[in-house]
């Protein structure tokens, strides 16, 4: 029973599938807290692998791959919900403890199962998914509610930062948009009255205790997140207080142990609006590397490890900046150059977090920033100030 469990102590591997810079921060802290890990990756450069003591190289269902990583790992997670789930069923029937388990990632993998999940969620919460239709066949076009319009057409299945969706204005233009698509299996979401996005982060132990992080407030740009700012600057106390039960409640439903994300959107009637569910650590995230007692990524490790989970109390406000590759090319699409991390870095509140990855491009996230103040507004002048240093629009 998983309550007789042991905690996996400081010595033995924990191995993480996928190589990308969340992976990366998450073997950072389970190095910090005397854990060795192994990645498994089908790249030969990744960030992580570059930096953990075993990097598997090979395909996520490679069974020879699995079966090296269950043979060294006691526990495994991953650090991107795109994984296949047969890869987290394979390495829980080798003995190996997943966490979380595939059908928690199955659930984020497809919108149309997510949007289902939400709506039954509502009458325990009262807050669902907005106003949606799925479109699966091309008869389903012609059956699409009409108030549903404009809306935003998205891919049930790959869809991430802003990728595999498009606005609908009318009826008229969805079947080019979802020809555009490609035919695939779509959700249509009615556009809402939006104020401001906001993300939950909660983390639930393997013995059922759950601890949450403050709201996070997140402006994106291009469809990528941009800032997030913590204490969420518009958001009430009782629509926090909304949030995290919510969240909470979301975490225990589908018996989750880990970290999980779960994004909001708060509309200008005051309406709360689930809007998807990242079971990982996320992006939003990154600021309690540097503002809350433990950090996402520990946080990850605590649970994995069957360890009690960590303190979430934050310790000064603070405003993330994204880094994306755009800023390696200022003044020439054609040279790399490095920025002036210099000058970020005489802002003495700004802490810079980078990813090692091999090349930036532009749009790829390849780091980020963490803006800390005394007070609120401090750390959103110091986030607006390093921005400019960077020739981000703040």
């Amino acid at each position: 029973m998983a309550d007789r469990m042991e905690p996996i102590l400081p010595g033995s591997y924990l191995g993480i599938l996928g190589g990308g810079q969340l992976g990366r921060m998450f073997t950072q802290a389970a190095q910090a807290m005397g854990y060795k890990v192994c990645v498994l990756d089908p790249s030969t450069d990744s960030p992580a692998g570059s930096i953990a003591e075993k990097c598997i190289q090979a395909d996520y269902t490679d069974s020879v791959a699995l079966k090296e990583m269950a043979s060294l790992c006691a526990s495994v997670s991953t650090e991107f919900e795109n994984v296949p789930a047969q890869a987290l069923d394979e390495l829980e029937s080798l003995g190996v403890f997943v966490a979380p388990r595939s059908s928690c990632v199955s659930l984020a993998q497809n919108r149309i199962a997510e949007k289902n999940f939400l709506a039954t969620w509502k009458s325990e919460t009262n807050i669902g998914p907005a106003p949606h239709f799925v479109i699966e066949h091309q008869a389903d076009i012609v059956h699409t509610p009409a108030e549903l319009f404009p809306g935003i057409l998205k891919t049930a299945r790959m869809g991430y930062d802003g990728k595999g969706q498009i606005t609908v204005h009318a009826a008229a233009d969805l079947p080019a948009a979802w020809a555009e698509l490609g035919q695939v299996p779509c959700v249509l979401e009615k556009r809402m009255e939006l104020d401001f996005e906001v993300s939950a982060l909660v983390v639930r132990g393997y013995d059922d205790a759950v601890v949450a992080y403050p709201v996070s407030q997140n402006i994106h740009r291009d469809g990528i997140l941009h800032t997030s700012t913590v204490p969420a600057p518009s958001l009430k106390p009782a629509q926090e207080k909304k949030i995290i039960e919510a969240a909470k409640a979301l975490i225990r439903k589908i018996d989750y142990v880990g970290v999980l994300c779960v994004e909001f959107f708060v509309l200008k009637n005051g309406d709360i609006v689930a809007n998807e569910i990242a079971p990982r650590p996320h992006n939003s995230g990154h600021y309690t590397m540097d503002a809350c007692v433990s950090s996402q990524f520990e946080q990850q490790v605590r649970a994995m490890a069957r360890l009690p989970l960590g303190d979430t109390r934050q310790l000064a406000p603070v405003s993330m900046l994204n880094l994306l590759g755009d800023l390696w090319f200022e003044g020439s699409e054609d040279q790399a150059k490095e920025p002036a991390w210099n000058k970020v870095l005489a802002h003495p509140d700004a802490k810079l977090h980078l990813y090692g990855k091999s090349a930036p491009r532009i749009g790829r996230k390849m780091g980020h920033i963490n803006c800390l103040g005394e007070a609120l507004n401090e750390a959103r002048q110091n986030c607006a100030a390093v921005a400019t240093e960077l020739g981000i629009e703040p």
